[in-house]
């Protein structure tokens, strides 16, 4: 059954390597790819909700809110991962045309949560999540063709 797997993929020429093997055996089936997504986008989603509802907590509530933002929007941003692979989604994070785009959003979860835990400004950690919310919705929609200038035409539109 393997040698019928590899000549249709076009490997009939080449026996299995220790490498081949290795990525063959670690590699995820559909239905565990949609579940490890399911999972993870869900976690995201419940430590953003847990950390809106920390916002109003008295004394340390903000930088709570800010740290549960953060690692919740680390956490959907990871479900991809499961979709595609890591490494096709890194390859597509720093294409060319959302690299800044990525790099914005990288830095924004960094300083915001570097701002909830060693620095303990709560204005900075606030700052930064609203910055984070705009780096990631740019972001997000870098992969809908042709959105970026849809949004760039209506935000001029809207300004003028």
């Amino acid at each position: 059954m393997d040698k019928l797997k590899r000549v249709l993929s076009g490997r009939d020429a080449e026996e299995p390597s220790g490498v081949a093997e290795l990525i063959d055996a670690t590699s995820l089936g559909w239905g565990t790819r949609m579940k490890g997504f399911i999972a993870c986008f869900a976690l995201g989603c419940i430590f953003s909700f847990l950390g809106s509802c920390l916002l109003w907590v008295p004394k340390k509530g903000l930088l709570l809110f800010a740290m549960f933002y953060t690692l919740g929007n680390i956490a959907s941003i990871g479900s991809t991962l499961f979709l595609m692979g890591p490494m096709k989604q890194l390859k597509r994070m720093f294409d060319p045309t959302r690299l800044i785009a990525t790099v914005v959003m990288l830095l924004c979860l960094t300083l915001t949560l570097c701002s909830a835990f060693w620095w303990h400004k709560e204005g900075l950690a606030l700052l930064f999540c609203i910055l984070q919310f705009f780096a990631l919705a740019w972001y997000s929609i870098s992969f809908i063709p042709y959105a970026r200038d849809a949004v760039k035409k209506c935000v001029s539109v809207c300004l003028s």
